[in-house]
């Protein structure tokens, strides 16, 4: 299946509304998409089908975004400073009652950027856009940006956010024959005591299994002191308990939000951006 056949974005748009209203009017990315693909019975060939070749991306989280755009432009939903979906006051709850044509011509006549695009085919990277920016927050779209990222790139990433972390002598080692070791470095703690370990990365959207960590646990064995799991994405509730179970040698796991918020935290391509505004209060300048 290519990318023709996948369900055009406007299309999504109502389903969308029905997946945050099932989701009790609040639900972040994930489960918003995954409730959207529930709904809309989409079969796994779409499902997977990637946005770009070499990306992780696929091509039905990207339509789903700019669905979310034109929701958001209309009116419809909002999403807050930690990334949840929700409806906007403006929303009567007459889900039935809506109509994406009608939301697709009313945000085109608002904004050019959004008007630009089409509406019944798969062009949405005119002008060189590649995601609807306005409807994501930072993290969103940090998320977005990590799974899109080339390999090579991802692996420097990788690298700074460990020197910066505090890690020496980190460099990838990655090969196929390697049973998931992706690197390794060294930690020392309070200038005293070193540790050698090694890392693993995985950059998609599922989550890590259980099956996954023990896997790592025994390419470690005799290799390092500690193993550290890196996803983009987020581990499953039995893989967390295998992590640290009795008798095996702990690992140190950082699913998407952890790595997210470090990224923050050392300033590595996220900035603070401070806006100020002024608040004019009419009853003072009535009474002077």
């Amino acid at each position: 299946m290519d990318k023709s056949k996948v369900i055009q974005y406007h299309q999504m748009m109502l389903p969308t509304l029905k997946a945050l209203e099932t989701l009790g009017g609040s639900a972040n990315i994930d489960e918003l998409d995954s409730r959207v693909i529930d709904i809309m019975q989409l079969p796994e060939k779409m499902v997977n089908i990637l946005h770009k070749e070499d990306g992780t991306l696929t091509e039905v989280q990207y339509r789903l975004a700019w669905a979310r755009t034109y929701l958001k432009k209309y009116g419809l939903i909002d999403n807050s400073a930690r990334g949840v979906w929700s409806f906007t006051e403006s929303f009567n709850g007459k889900i039935d009652s809506l109509s994406s044509d009608e939301i697709v011509q009313k945000v085109r006549s608002m904004s050019k950027t959004v008007s630009d695009q089409a509406t019944g085919d798969d062009n949405l990277e005119n002008d060189g856009v590649e995601l609807p920016e306005e409807a994501m927050d930072w993290r969103e779209k940090l998320r977005f940006i990590l799974l899109k990222m080339p390999p090579d790139a991802f692996e420097r990433l990788t690298l700074r956010l460990l020197r910066e972390s505090g890690f020496t002598q980190v460099e990838v080692t990655g090969k196929s024959s390697d049973h998931g070791i992706d690197g390794k470095g060294i930690i020392r703690l309070h200038g005293i005591m070193s540790f050698h370990m090694i890392f693993q990365c995985k950059r998609y959207k599922g989550s890590v299994t259980p099956s996954e960590i023990r896997d790592f646990r025994g390419a470690m064995q005799g290799r390092a002191d500690k193993g550290l799991f890196i996803t983009t994405g987020s581990f499953t509730s039995e893989a967390k308990k295998e992590a640290i179970r009795d008798g095996a040698p702990a690992l140190d796991l950082i699913d998407g939000d952890a790595l997210i918020e470090k990224l923050k935290n050392l300033g590595l391509g996220v900035t603070e951006k401070i806006v100020k505004d002024y608040e004019v209060n009419e009853e003072w300048f009535m009474k002077i």
